[in-house]
């Protein structure tokens, strides 16, 4: 009999009745009557545990099975660490698994969750694959929807090939995962595809609910239509992407990842303008919680790209605050290095970015192209064109590739160091010729080598790559042609016996049609015939000789105020300002006034006292040692991962981040 006249009988009737109508409180209640009267029931114990569970209590449940770890034993393995997964102490809960005496079908369903969290994808990939190969159950849908997520993750993390595992597109869910791991693959167009396709089957299969309102199909419309924009950000549609990255902002989903994950790609578009719409979004990257709904690549680069907006806002504390973690955080990642010099060179330190590029890429040789690409761009900005080239020599990635043997020889060109730049050429051409002989790289490396030094007046020099060239290909006449005009400067017997391989002026010769050709879209010069009127040629006599005629000449015009008798200005040639007698406008002068002026004067008195009203004076010459001009002064300016139970996020970094789509699970959870 428990306490208060009650039996313990009615009191497993409430817990069951409760349990049916889903009232949980009211099921704690019977419950601790029922331990009040014995403490060790394992059978009120594990009602206890699976009610708190189903309010949410997880940490209260917890507490219970480690208070009662020896009455329980192994019976709530499973409870023990779903409440660990849901609190999120993911390595906790995969050791409860792993200690587990027997691996039930529910346990490994949860194990493949916890495997998911961990991004350990080939064992997770192995675990839904053997559930899905020996479960029959309603949670078919689930596991295969797990698997695919299991799938598009590996396919966007790890750059895992697609796999065809037979899975089906009859759900929103798995065309979304589907999506997911095309963008993966690099294919947006047909993922593009994939993710209208979803969209259509989440609005029909949600119209059917008559629960659901059009504000909750467009919340869970939010996923598809952020990872849409993403793919559009990846095609450079930035505008529409923005577009469509605000709506999903506006709508406030509950989903915290995704919420975070537009706004970082809403701050990838933005870049280093329109910063303080960035410092608004940056803030919801930060929100409680979001950290245990992404992978870590996209919590990585929400990181990276808050030290860049740090960066751009002129916060040099906090960016340098945020990179000191991130390095911590990532010892071998290069951004956080290049951001750090980025600031450094903004606060115009460049030779001390340039020692702390050094100094990484002697200590991460695996990725020092990159920094060493970056050293010698600050190099050049320093006028420092030999010491960018040297760097540029010392990385053997893409020592030889055509593009960095260009731009060095334009370098070394430009400081006129012309032996170094043919000793680039000579390193390329030895290494084509000892790994890719006779191919098109190595042959147009040493017809560039040879265009080089007949055009620095290295002919000799050149002859041997010429002479490489036409073994190659003795049909090209232009080589030839190069070659003959080089032997000619040095041996000119050896020119003239080459020439006799030149094509005869027979075979040269083309059927063209000149005036065609002159008439032709592009002629820059048209020879014009002059057009014959009939009846005005003549044949000529015998002995006639053409009569020149004389070209009347014009006789000059002169002013109309011209006085043969004066003698003329000789400064007259001189615009106005320039003469010497020029004295300037004067400013301010207003057509005479009366009652203006000193106390007593008239108009015409003052008329009678301006020497400029009398007859005027002949023009003063310039006084010695000064100058007449005018002088004029210039102003210089100076992804969201596959569902994992619920709507993860789509994101992209500066650095973009693609997202996450997952769905499932069993047992309530």
């Amino acid at each position: 009999m428990a306490s208060g006249g009650v039996s313990v009988a009615s009191l497993w009737t409430e817990v069951n009745r409760c349990g049916q109508n889903g009232d949980y409180t009211r099921a704690l209640k019977a419950l601790s009557k029922i331990l009040h009267e014995n403490r060790d029931d394992v059978t009120a114990l594990q009602c206890k545990i699976v009610c708190l569970i189903q309010n949410g209590s997880f940490k209260e449940a917890l507490n219970v099975m480690n208070t009662h770890s020896k009455v329980l034993g192994s019976e709530v393995v499973f409870e023990k660490a779903y409440c660990e997964y849901r609190l999120n102490r993911v390595e906790s809960s995969l050791k409860t698994i792993e200690a587990a005496p027997e691996q039930t079908d529910k346990l490994k369903e949860l194990y493949g969750q916890v495997l998911y969290r961990l991004e350990r994808y080939d064992e997770c990939k192995s675990i839904y694959t053997d559930l899905i190969r020996n479960s029959q159950d309603e949670y078919e849908e689930e596991r295969k929807t797990n698997l695919a997520a299991v799938v598009a993750a590996r396919s966007q993390w790890e750059k895992t090939p697609m796999e065809d595992l037979g899975l089906p597109e009859s759900t929103y869910e798995l065309c979304y995962n589907t999506a997911c791991a095309l963008i993966g693959q690099g294919q947006l167009t047909e993922a593009f595809n994939k993710l209208q396709q979803a969209k259509e089957l989440c609005k029909v299969s949600l119209a059917d609910d008559s629960d659901v309102t059009e504000e909750d199909i467009e919340s869970e419309l939010a996923v598809i239509h952020s990872q849409m924009a993403y793919i559009m950000q990846l095609q450079g549609r930035t505008d529409e992407a923005l577009q469509l990255y605000n709506q999903v902002i506006k709508l406030k989903p509950s989903d915290v990842g995704l919420l975070a994950v537009t706004a970082n790609n809403i701050i990838t578009i933005n870049k280093d303008q329109n910063v303080f719409d960035s410092k608004k979004k940056v803030k919801l990257t930060n929100t409680l919680g979001v950290e245990y709904k992404l992978a870590k690549r996209q919590l990585q680069a929400i990181d990276f790209n808050k030290a860049l907006l740090a960066m751009y806002t002129n916060q040099a504390d906090q960016c340098k605050k945020l990179l000191s973690g991130l390095q911590s955080q990532n010892p071998g990642h290069p951004l956080p290095v290049l951001i750090q010099v980025a600031q450094l060179c903004r606060e115009k330190q460049h030779s001390r970015a340039i020692e702390l590029l050094q100094q990484f890429s002697d200590q991460n040789p695996e990725c020092a192209s990159g920094i060493k690409l970056t050293m010698a761009q600050l190099y050049l900005v320093q006028g420092h064109v030999t010491k960018a080239c040297d760097v540029l020599r010392s990385i053997e990635e893409f020592k030889h590739k055509a593009g960095m043997v260009s731009a060095l020889v334009t370098m070394y060109s430009h400081e006129e160091d012309i032996d170094c730049a043919i000793d680039v050429f000579r390193q390329a051409i030895e290494h084509y010729q000892s790994e890719q002989p006779g191919s098109a790289a190595h042959l147009g490396l040493v017809r560039e080598a040879a265009n080089f030094k007949l055009k620095h007046g290295r002919k000799k020099e050149a002859i041997s790559d010429l002479e490489q060239l036409w073994k190659q290909n003795t049909n090209d006449v232009h080589t030839l042609a190069q070659l003959i005009s080089a032997y000619s400067l040095v041996d000119t017997d050896k020119a003239k016996s080459l020439s006799k391989h030149l094509p005869s002026a027979d075979t040269m010769s083309f059927n063209v049609d000149v005036d065609e050709l002159e008439n032709s879209h592009g002629a820059t010069y048209v020879r014009k015939k002059a057009a014959k009127v009939p009846g005005e040629s003549l044949p000529k006599e015998p002995g006639q000789t053409e009569i020149k005629k004389k070209k009347k000449k014009k006789k000059g015009k002169l002013p109309k105020n011209y006085d043969p008798k004066a003698t003329p200005d000789p400064e007259r040639w001189l615009p106005m300002r320039e003469r010497s007698y020029y004295r300037g406008k004067k400013k301010g002068k207003k057509k005479e006034q009366i009652g203006k002026g000193t106390q007593g004067a008239t108009a015409g008195a003052s008329a009678e006292l301006d020497a400029s009203k009398t007859a005027s004076s002949p023009p003063t010459s310039p006084r010695p040692g000064s100058a007449s001009g005018s002088s004029t002064a210039a102003a210089t300016s100076s992804a969201v991962p596959p569902r994992q139970q619920k709507p993860s996020a789509s994101g992209a970094t500066r650095k973009k981040v693609p997202q996450k789509k997952k769905k499932g699970g069993k047992g309530g959870w």
